[in-house]
């Protein structure tokens, strides 16, 4: 019997619910209620989870999972689990607008890829976590739902583009939450709001449906928690091969859901910090993320600073804004090129658009060889650490009526995504890359370091993560609407 349940049961992580739910220590029914109160008390105030649907209705599934688990029915490793899909993931039967007005009233027919392998591991769909229009920009607001806030602080911004998931989480909105990550979707909202999210290795999960399923490689899906072990055992549920994904991983992912404990003595971790001064920087925060050394120190690593990468990194930007535009502003050209759809598009979206139709073949070559130059440049840094660290974020989570910070550390951002080039720099390598908290701004905000790790060396990456996760949990605060 599970004997480790929190007094609350919202309090949980999901892999203690799942055991509750398993052993029927708890019913599907007084978890779902759980949550759904917790949501009531708390969403109104940041605005994280959207299209909820009626009580009525979630608790019918609920009881339905409690009597198949009373049957002896085989069950889902989520089974009976309440679940907010974000809203860049088609579910069947649930509005799903992608931040967009041109989708306000869209319910698809059938789930995407990776919902579908959630909703057979048995989670209960509640409806779904807030994005930004079509998931561009760091800052999760849309002209549907309107602006997501910081756990924190609802009046400064959750990040994005998983930023509902992101706030969800931390106010125990949800026990576990899927997000996807460009250019640090899963990573930016994760540090933002003291949470933890996981960019995979490129293939290991597979993205669906996608048109183009050989040559976009940039965005991927995956999990975040409010534990490394939360991931770890969403990851089990959400990777592995798929045939429409002919680049997807064949490997087994039933190996995340185990144990995550490994001996850390000795392992060598390498700081890139802003990379010698690369990277503009909001005063303090590299200070506070200079203050996980000490977890990880606890954990028996060694952190020592990188003196040089080995790779002018104002070639990657170039490289990324190409990519970029290709992929995600090429994929919305139908809308740009009808006048009346166009002028529902952000202006950060028709300037993708408008760049991507710049681009030639050999513009996206030229990228893709410093995208690969990067990362043979990063296979002999991984020849002297066994893992790098490096800031997640450039800022603390800024006013969230703010669509994004115009300078950082008194320098100018000359695009609406710059100031995230902390983030894009990793994801052009394709590495897993897991974001866990940090430290804190004066004012109280959260940021985030993430572990890179070799490339398919996840479980590895998580295993160092957990270890982490269990030598800084004590000294973590919560945020201050949970202490209310």
């Amino acid at each position: 019997m599970t004997t480790d349940l929190a007094p609350s049961i919202v309090q949980n992580e999901a892999v203690t619910l799942v055991r509750a739910l398993r052993d029927r220590t708890l019913s599907a029914v007084e978890v779902m209620n759980a949550f759904l109160d917790q949501i009531e008390r708390l969403n109104p105030l940041v605005n994280a989870i959207v299209a909820l649907r009626p009580r009525d209705e979630l608790l019918r599934e609920a009881a339905a999972c409690d009597r198949a688990s009373a049957a002896g029915e085989p069950i889902g490793l989520l089974h009976g689990l309440p679940w907010a899909v974000k809203d860049l993931e088609d579910t069947k039967g649930i509005v799903t607008t992608y931040g967009s007005p041109l989708f306000r009233d869209h319910v698809p027919d059938e789930d995407g890829l990776m919902p579908s392998r959630l909703r057979c591991a048995g989670a209960i769909f509640i409806g779904k976590t807030n994005v930004p229009e079509f998931g561009f920009g760091s800052q999760t607001y849309n002209p549907v739902y309107g602006a997501t806030g910081n756990a924190w602080d609802p009046s400064k911004t959750a990040g994005g583009s998983s930023g509902g998931a992101g706030a969800a989480l931390a106010l125990n909105l949800v026990p576990a939450a899927d997000g996807s990550d460009m250019m640090g979707s899963l990573r930016n909202p994760a540090a933002f709001n003291g949470v933890f999210g996981f960019r995979p290795s490129a293939g290991r999960v597979p993205y669906g449906p996608r048109d183009d399923v050989f040559l976009e490689q940039l965005a991927c899906e995956g999990p975040m928690g409010r534990s490394v072990a939360d991931v770890a055992l969403q990851l089990s549920v959400q990777a592995g091969p798929d045939a429409s994904n002919p680049l997807s991983i064949a490997e087994d992912a039933a190996g995340f859901a185990a144990p995550l404990a490994r001996d850390f003595a000795g392992t060598r971790i390498g700081w890139v910090g802003d990379f010698g001064g690369y990277l503009a920087m909001e005063p303090g925060v590299l200070t506070a993320c200079e203050k996980s050394f000490a977890g990880f120190e606890a954990a028996g690593c060694v952190v020592e600073p990188v003196a040089e990468v080995g790779y002018p990194l104002e070639r990657l930007w170039e490289a990324w804004l190409i990519l970029r535009q290709v992929w995600s502003g090429g994929g919305l050209l139908a809308f740009y090129e009808d006048p009346a759809q166009r002028a529902l598009l952000k202006p950060e979206i028709q300037w993708e658009i408008e760049g991507a139709s710049r681009h030639s073949g050999l513009d996206v070559r030229r990228a893709g060889v410093i995208r690969s130059d990067w990362y043979r440049a990063l296979l002999k840094l991984f020849e002297r650490y066994d893992f790098l660290l490096a800031p997640v974020a450039q800022v603390f989570p800024f006013d969230k009526t703010q669509p994004w910070p115009r300078a950082v550390g008194g320098r100018t951002m000359d695009t609406y995504h710059r100031w995230m080039e902390a983030t894009s720099i990793w994801t052009l390598a394709g590495l897993p890359a897991l974001a866990v908290p940090a430290g804190f701004s004066s004012g109280g905000l959260p940021t985030g370091v993430q572990i890179i790790g070799p490339n398919r060396a996840d479980l590895a990456v998580l295993q160092v993560g957990h270890a982490y996760d269990l030598a800084t949990r004590a000294t973590r605060p919560t945020p201050p609407l949970l202490r209310a």
